[in-house]
């Protein structure tokens, strides 16, 4: 079957089997790396990315399903090569850690800054939530966001 998405702007044809799963077309089709295999059943979010202006697990979804959607990763939010205010944060309040979990909460928090540019500490919790972070706490990753926030609050880019 032939597919058609957008991803990161750029307009894509793939054809894909019928049970071939988003997070594969992404990342072993298309080489967007930053699309990461974590749990394989939606718990952990690693697989996140933002279809139709939507957050979703790609490890859950059909890319046939996807067809005609509008994708957005990580290397979709950088413009000219120069980081996002939400990769910015993440560098200036230390939210990166290992690493590996990484792109899925820089998407969360991008989507956060987009859609929640008030959100509470207890909704800015609930969202990331749904990101697993094995090796460590999230106070530098709730840190970051908030700095987000308030560059966005602000009036835009830092």
């Amino acid at each position: 079957m032939r597919i058609s998405l957008t991803v990161n702007g750029v307009k894509r044809v793939v054809d894909v089997k019928p049970n071939e799963r988003l997070l594969d077309v992404l990342r072993y089709r298309l080489g967007i790396k930053s699309v990461r295999a974590g749990c394989l059943v939606g718990d952990c979010g690693i697989c996140t990315v933002i279809v139709d202006g939507k957050l979703v697990k790609s490890c859950l979804v059909l890319a046939a399903e996807a067809n005609g959607s509008n994708i957005v990763t990580v290397e979709g939010l950088s413009t000219n090569m120069r980081p996002s205010p939400v990769q910015r944060a993440f560098v200036e309040s230390f939210g990166y850690q290992c690493g590996y979990c990484t792109p899925a909460f820089v998407l969360t928090a991008h989507w956060i800054t987009e859609n929640m540019v008030n959100a509470s500490d207890e909704e800015i919790a609930r969202v990331l939530n749904s990101v697993v972070c094995r090796c460590t706490g999230y106070k530098q990753i709730v840190d970051s966001v908030k700095l987000a926030l308030k560059w966005r609050r602000e009036g835009g880019e830092r």
